[in-house]
């Protein structure tokens, strides 16, 4: 390598621009392509900018950390973005005239089967308590699951990564279930989508229909509130009965 370019690359890879500018032009690139295929759910594009991103920092030798420091603005604004989620949420309330009951048996029931099914997995699978604890959260949005990760002795970095994989898996394979399940009632989709697959989910919900993004935001908020108070309260009673 030219002793100039070097110079200049390592410049380049330690610069916070050049972390956020790779973000941005990976997840363009990863909405053309999901543009360009019809918007398959099946061709994610924060996947496709996962993949883009992860090939890029092995190639260049960029420790991830080093990115990091540079794209955590991004990661800065998961929080107002799960804010912003509140408008379609206010929009929703002032229409809804009944449904409350049906939406609080299916946030208990999804939220429970979702933090559940991960424990009950990883403990089949000899995972560690610490691995377990950070599986527990991971159907809620990066903010909060990482905030309920360390409050129950979780690895948040663990969490965020499952959380990102929970999403990007619902977002792509969720409207199929929902096909084969016959679920038809938008509301119904969109509140599924929310639930199971978080932000990203959310985000799929809203490309497809206004009501089911509605309801997949309200999701959301609730499923976070819900998993936030019952995860800590089942770990204290899982103590409590293992003694």
């Amino acid at each position: 390598m030219n002793p100039n370019f070097e110079e200049v690359w390592v410049y380049l890879s330690a610069s916070p621009l050049t972390a956020l500018t790779i973000t941005l032009l990976a997840y363009l690139f990863g909405d053309w392509v999901y543009q360009k295929t019809g918007r398959m759910p099946i061709v994610n594009p924060v996947l496709i900018a996962v993949i883009v991103i992860t090939v890029g920092l092995s190639v260049t030798g960029i420790d991830y950390w080093t990115y990091f420091e540079g794209a955590q603005f991004v990661h800065f604004l998961l929080g107002p973005a799960t804010v912003a989620l509140a408008i379609p949420v206010a929009r929703l309330l002032k229409t809804m005239r009944d449904g409350y009951g049906a939406l609080a048996v299916s946030l208990l029931t999804g939220s429970l089967t979702a933090a559940g099914s991960a424990v009950f997995i990883a403990d089949l699978l000899q995972a560690s308590e610490q691995t377990i604890l950070s599986l527990a959260p991971k159907s809620v949005t990066t903010p909060i699951a990482m905030g309920i990760a360390e409050r129950v002795g979780g690895l948040p970095s663990l969490t965020a990564v499952c959380v990102i994989m929970t999403g990007v898996i619902g977002a792509m394979f969720g409207p199929y279930v929902l096909n084969a399940a016959r679920v038809t009632s938008w509301r119904a989709r969109g509140f599924a989508m929310g639930v199971a697959a978080h932000g990203i989910g959310t985000a799929r919900a809203i490309q497809i229909n206004q009501n089911a993004g509605a309801f997949a935001s309200l999701a959301v908020g609730l499923n976070g509130l819900a998993t936030a108070t019952l995860v800590p309260i089942l770990y204290a009673l899982w103590q409590w009965w293992s003694g």
